[in-house]
């Protein structure tokens, strides 16, 4: 449940729309509504000003579909990550409206209508192999309430692609780097930038790769200092940070 759906109550309440009863009978569901296989956190946007996001992986379509359902029961816009088409066609069932994100393997759910965006941030991906960790992190910064520009395809195996998009990412507040391989690219982009870079290493790369460990290893010793890391393939995970980020700019 969000700031503006209890502003809403409250006022539904003032106004004579709603009575006390109703009103503490959907509040009793905070600070957490207990389903028996989940504790689904309905009081995160309060505390946080972000929402509770879905993870999908391990879960069963019917699983992720419940707490999908009730998540959207309480209002607000609703995620699930690295969700597959079996969970999708289950949460279909349940919110016809709901929007499977293939490449960035989220389902999603828009209730909150057209609001100001903020930002803008930027996404940026080394490769095209590297797409799909950068969808990831550019949809979640979407539903999270980010403009979101996408710079695709500038590794710094050719360099001059990266520094043609100059001010595309000075316009950033921050700047997500998805990258394999070796790494490199956020170290780059942190010398370019007066905005914090948070940096994602992806899976991505022949042997000595190794999942991605080369790429965290590399990104973790970056001599730039606006760099910070978060885990391997965590696209996700890296745009929740730059939410945070870019909304602790608006208050005061």
């Amino acid at each position: 449940m969000t700031r503006e759906a209890i502003l809403e109550l409250l006022e539904r309440i003032q106004s004579g729309e709603t009575s006390p009863k109703e009103a503490i009978s959907r509040l009793a569901h905070l600070p957490y509504e207990d389903t028996g296989f989940a504790k689904i956190d309905h009081h995160r946007s309060l505390r946080l000003g972000l929402p509770e996001v879905i993870y999908s992986a391990g879960k069963t379509p019917a699983q992720v579909a419940e707490i999908f359902s009730r998540m959207a029961a309480a209002g607000g816009d609703v995620i699930a990550t690295r969700a597959g088409l079996d969970a999708f066609d289950a949460i279909r069932e349940l919110l016809p409206e709901a929007r499977y994100h293939f490449e960035a393997r989220i389902i999603g759910l828009r209730q909150t209508g057209a609001s100001p965006r903020l930002g803008p941030i930027a996404v940026v991906c080394a490769g095209t192999s590297d797409l799909p960790v950068a969808e990831e992190a550019a949809i979640t910064g979407e539903y999270l309430g980010l403009e979101v520009e996408r710079i695709v395809d500038v590794g710094v195996a050719g360099l001059h692609r990266l520094l043609a998009q100059g001010d595309r990412l000075g316009r950033a507040r921050a700047v997500i780097v998805c990258a394999g391989m070796e790494g490199a690219l956020p170290s780059v982009v942190g010398g370019l930038v007066a905005a914090p870079v948070i940096a994602v290493p992806t899976s991505v790369g022949y042997g000595a790769a190794f999942g991605g460990i080369a790429a965290l290893l590399g990104m973790l010793n970056s001599c730039s200092p606006n760099v910070s890391v978060v885990n391997i393939d965590n696209g996700f995970g890296a745009a929740y940070v730059a939410a945070m980020i870019v909304r602790s700019g608006q208050r005061g």
